[in-house]
């Protein structure tokens, strides 16, 4: 079981946003994510537990950030429900979408588990809600997937596949890379992974 940190900052300026301590798990019917997420300074910030079927769908999503609470899973397409601090006020959306995706590394890993690519130089469109931090807003996001490449790396423990990422934002072109091994993103914009106890598990 995965346990490790991961360092969040802004892609651009490269600020740092916080600091993100996980733990994840493949079983028998898929596979949990679960993050606890601090602020430079050390300040608790919020949350992130995700749980994915064995075909790599959502079917349980909790976010937390700044007092804000998302609730949702794969329902007719994804389903979800926003609370505000106050818990007084809850407002339900649904769209026509594959998953789910935000700033947490667990995302770009369920990305990769729902479409179980194989290296080609055909990109897959994928459909995402994006939980935009820090009030967890939603925004529909249209993006091609494309595995580059797959190689094996020599590690202590044995070879570590490494599989490269070409991601497109479909509604302005940019590109960017991920690097991921196993459930462990090993590199991608905003994303560093600071410490690692024991090696990334593998999806069947």
């Amino acid at each position: 079981m995965p346990r490790g940190r991961y360092s969040l900052h802004d892609p651009h300026d490269h600020t740092p946003l916080a600091e993100e301590h996980f733990h994840c798990a493949v079983g028998p019917s898929g596979w949990r994510y679960v993050s606890q997420l601090t602020t430079p300074s050390g300040d608790h910030q919020g949350s992130v537990d995700l749980t994915l079927d064995e075909l790599g769908r959502p079917i349980r999503l909790e976010l937390h950030a700044a007092a804000w609470q998302v609730r949702g899973a794969a329902l007719d397409g994804v389903t979800w429900v926003r609370t505000d601090p106050a818990g007084t006020d809850a407002s339900e959306g649904n769209v026509r979408a594959h998953a789910f995706t935000g700033t947490s590394p667990a995302f770009l890993i369920a990305t990769t588990s729902l479409l179980r690519l194989t290296p080609s130089s055909a990109g897959t469109r994928v459909r995402l809600v994006a939980f935009t931090d820090p009030v967890l807003a939603p925004r529909t996001v249209d993006q091609s997937w494309t595995l580059l490449k797959r190689e094996a790396h020599a590690t202590d423990n044995g070879p570590l596949t490494v599989d490269e990422y070409q991601v497109t934002a479909l509604d302005t072109g940019e590109q960017h890379s991920v690097h991921i091994a196993g459930d462990v993103v090993l590199a991608a914009p905003g994303i560093e992974l600071e410490d690692l106890e024991s090696p990334p598990s593998v999806f069947p």
